[in-house]
């Protein structure tokens, strides 16, 4: 491969909460490991892989001018980001004035909210449910209605659309969070998926907000349908939310953005976002964009998922293999697990603080699936070298499942 998903970065003193955050969050992140062991991070949704060497670059080029001064948005950070998504997702007569600037997806998510519905209001959520999702809709008094995904005879989440529908009616829902590719299932959906929940949505005039964040990262050959792309209900209909942050491992620069078709809903989205003065951009993070959605950034992320194709796949296979109790449905795109332990927890008479201890213990910091609505479940970040995520198995399968 032409760049580096081999070497083993030591990010330690460097301002990562996925390795300087153990014991940091009481209920949240992992506990020290027991002597011994050293630490693999695979909790927090960032990886453990150097970036592609242009985002550092663009960084470096733009901090060697000495003012950082009030700045408007070049034309470039709009274009690139046109091209990315006519090239990644064949989108087309996308233009600048569809797209807005958010801090970040979960802030551009309470924007539409507040334009969508009051405090109060019930919100339609699939579940399992990404844990930011429950706690921005909880902190700022949404009540959450979910509607539990449910898995086919093949061990793929499937969305119910029955259920959908029946609870739409009876809470009187008008806006819904969807989630594509799916965070923490890794479900990448269908095209007829996504037709009948937007007849779902449209036939109950349901407006919808897609956090499409994970868009980028596809295994197997999957291809990502944007939301907005489904029909013209759901382009007019749809606050689509995307960042280089998931794709490039750029969250601690914030910036993301928003897509949005109808004018009269970009207008109140933007107008919530900015009451505060707060959400603005970072001139180092716009040119982060601009040197991630460069050429070699396209030749990165091929690149990228490759490497999880096989990570997810060896790990689905040495699930299968070695950890009777415990199931997993293989997921399609992002670079989460959420792991089963549902019979194995009760084939061994172990809760999920004893079973989630125990990997901690031996160093794999692996995520409590609980605050995601899976009551047995773990979630496990696999974005890491291929060595790492071997080594954590073969703990998990020594000193945890064995």
């Amino acid at each position: 491969m032409k760049y580096d998903f081999t070497s083993i970065i030591d990010r330690q003193g460097q301002d990562a909460m996925a390795v300087d955050g153990l014991g940091m969050y009481p209920g949240m992140s992992p506990s020290k490991p027991k002597g011994g062991f050293d630490f693999i991070p695979m909790w927090v949704a960032d990886m453990n892989f150097p970036t592609v060497p242009t985002i550092p670059e663009a960084i470096i080029e733009r901090a060697k001018h000495p003012a950082y001064g009030y700045f408007a948005p070049r034309d470039t950070y709009f274009d690139e980001i046109i091209k990315w998504h006519q090239k990644r997702n064949g989108v087309n007569g996308l233009k600048k004035e569809y797209i807005g600037y958010e801090n970040g997806v979960l802030g551009g998510i309470l924007s539409a909210l507040q334009c969508l519905a009051a405090p109060g209001d019930a919100v339609l959520l699939h579940s399992p449910t990404y844990i930011g999702f429950t706690a921005s809709l909880k902190n700022n008094g949404y009540r959450m209605i979910h509607s539990e995904l449910k898995k086919d005879a093949e061990g793929i989440y499937r969305m119910d659309y029955e259920d959908m529908e029946a609870k739409i009616r009876k809470y009187h829902i008008h806006a819904a969070i969807m989630c594509s590719p799916h965070n923490p299932t890794g479900r990448v959906w269908e095209q007829w998926e996504l037709e009948k929940a937007m007849a779902v949505y449209e036939q109950y005039a349901v407006t919808v907000i897609s956090d499409e964040i994970w868009s980028d990262i596809l295994l197997d050959g999957q291809k990502h349908i944007p939301t907005q792309q489904v029909n013209d209900y759901a382009r007019e209909h749809t606050v689509a939310l995307y960042a280089p942050s998931k794709t490039f491992n750029l969250a601690g620069l914030i910036g993301s953005y928003h897509i949005i078709y109808n004018e009269a809903l970009r207008d109140r989205v933007e107008a919530r976002g900015s009451k505060s003065h707060y959400n603005e951009m970072n001139v180092l993070s716009m040119h982060a964009l601009i040197g991630a959605y460069k050429q070699e950034g396209y030749e990165w992320v091929d690149e990228l998922c490759q490497v999880l194709t096989e990570n997810v796949r060896f790990a689905c296979d040495y699930i299968a293999a070695h950890f009777k109790g415990v199931t997993v449905s293989k997921p399609q795109g992002t670079y989460m697990l959420f792991l089963d332990c549902t019979q194995w927890c009760e084939d061994h008479g172990q809760s999920m603080d004893e079973l989630l201890q125990a990997g901690w213990d031996v160093g794999v910091g692996w995520q409590d699936g609980r605050p995601f609505h899976g009551e047995h479940h773990i979630r496990m970040n696999l974005a890491l070298p291929k060595c790492r995520v071997t080594e954590a198995f073969e703990r998990l399968d020594r000193y945890v499942f064995g």
